[in-house]
């Protein structure tokens, strides 16, 4: 019997990161786009506490990129001994492409944030989505 080979662990956690932080920043600009942007932390004009679309955008990006991070991987770690059949995997790449072509696209339109918000907001969402992508990524590690 053949001996299961496996990706080196840093590779797993660096693919998967990766993946993470490009779901969590797909889900910001389609948030953004929908109104639920993280620069509603950082008005002043509201009258509420925290607006509940930037609470709901904050676990949004969260919840994708620590989903992200753990799904890419348990698919990398078990992907190389042939678990995952050929069509599965077809099926993975296409949901990926179609849903970050859709994030893309929402990015390529006028932005209805203030350009400062914007911008603080993309780099809070890129940590949140890296740091939940790792979290992720090393807890599937940790269970294979």
């Amino acid at each position: 019997m053949a001996a299961t080979t496996y990706f080196p662990r840093r590779l797993i956690l660096a693919g998967a990161m990766v993946s993470g932080v490009l779901l969590a920043l797909a889900v910001h600009m389609l948030g953004a786009r929908y109104g639920l942007d993280l620069g509603g932390l950082w008005r002043s004009d509201t009258r509420e506490f925290m607006p509940a679309g930037a609470a709901i955008a904050w676990w949004l990006i969260a919840t994708v990129g620590f989903s992200g991070g753990y799904l890419t991987a348990n698919l990398m770690h078990s992907s190389v001994s042939g678990q995952i059949p050929q069509r599965m995997r077809q099926f993975l790449i296409a949901v990926g492409v179609l849903f970050l072509a859709g994030a893309g696209q929402a990015a390529s339109a006028p932005s209805p944030i203030p350009t400062i918000s914007g911008v603080l907001a993309g780099l809070a969402a890129l940590c949140l989505g890296a740091v939940v992508a790792f979290c992720g990524a090393h807890f599937a590690l940790r269970k294979a």
